[in-house]
């Protein structure tokens, strides 16, 4: 058995995941101090101490992680394209970095946030269990430097340091500040693309259940538990078919239907030109299109629940029907 979680340290607690598991945690009678880049009063408010944490410079990590007995390492460096340097120093070395702070002060836990992106191959995944490999290459930085961390993380499990990694896919639910929001806004624009032929399924996860498997995971790790050591998929138990989906809540916001379409093939040709294109002139942002979110959008991924419940009990306390209820009528405010 695992001694009990008293005091937890969240990074990126001000983020849509951060922030779920630390309200959370309080609300299960857990102290907890949030490390972000900026200060969230909001989390204060309900209690939880803050301070300030940089992962691309990071100091005194022994200073923030001391008196807490279990770290939720949620903070990380999102999206499909930038420099790998800048993806490196915050999701790989930032990583390194509080795996050994967490060893010099003999904190006990600590839970990964990992991605089903790390071993993302550019086909099509049914049901796919934890052990499929890590592939050979990558085509975006983001899955190259979480997959090199999420091994870092796992090789650093041992008899003082307990590790576990979760790969939550697909984050959604009220206070989404990133993917239904920008889908929104290209429905709205008329710029949303179906890509592929539309029969791809894929596996979300409902905000509050990824929370949820974060603390089940955390009170999952002792010495001798058959997580230790190992990563889990993370997901509603039930899939959708992508643009099935995302079609209906289009419609129960009032908005017109994605009339345009661009077979697979194109979309990943048309992502390959794009990323060419901001490298060598190179323009501001992120490009509409790459190669990476060409096949995630056209292809099938699917994950198994089994071992997160047979290992760390872990079960959704919040259905796919209702969690689209509840992310419905906050996209509607």
């Amino acid at each position: 058995m695992s001694a009990p979680i008293q005091r937890a340290l969240v990074t990126g607690g001000g983020g849509f995941l951060g922030s779920a598991l630390v309200r959370l945690l309080l609300s299960q009678g857990i102290e907890v101090t949030s490390a972000s880049r900026g200060r969230y009063p909001q989390l204060e408010a309900l209690g939880a101490r803050t301070a300030t944490l940089d992962l691309e410079r990071p100091t005194d990590l022994e200073g923030l992680l001391a008196g807490h007995d279990t770290v939720f390492h949620a903070a990380a460096r999102p999206g499909i394209f930038g420099p790998l340097s800048d993806y490196r120093r915050v999701n790989l070395d930032g990583t390194r970095a509080l795996l050994a702070a967490a060893s010099r002060v003999g904190l006990p836990r600590f839970v990964y946030t990992s991605s089903p992106s790390v071993v993302f191959d550019g086909n099509s995944h049914v049901l796919a269990r934890n052990d499929l490999p890590y592939p050979r290459r990558y085509l975006a930085h983001y899955p190259a430097t979480k997959a090199a961390a999420e091994r870092a993380v796992l090789a650093a499990d041992g008899p003082a340091l307990r590790t576990v990694a979760l790969r939550p896919h697909l984050i959604f639910g009220p206070g989404d500040p990133n993917l239904l929001p920008r889908l929104i806004a290209r429905a709205r624009a008329g710029r949303l693309v179906q890509v592929g032929d539309g029969t791809n399924e894929v596996s979300l996860t409902y905000v509050d259940n990824a929370a949820r498997a974060h603390l089940d995971a955390a009170r999952a790790l002792a010495a001798g538990a058959p997580c230790a050591g190992r990563a889990y998929f993370i997901n509603q138990a039930q899939p959708v078919r992508l643009w099935e989906w995302i079609a209906g809540l289009l419609s129960s916001l009032g908005l017109p239907p994605v009339r345009r379409r661009l077979p697979a093939p194109l979309a990943y040709g048309l992502g390959a030109a794009c990323e060419a294109a901001w490298k060598l002139l190179p323009l501001p942002g992120e490009p509409p299109m790459s190669r990476f979110l060409a096949q995630q959008l056209a292809l099938t991924h699917t994950y198994d629940l089994g071992p997160a419940r047979a290992d760390l009990g872990y079960e959704e306390t919040v259905d796919l029907a209702e969690a689209t209820r509840r992310t419905l009528a906050w996209l509607r405010r």
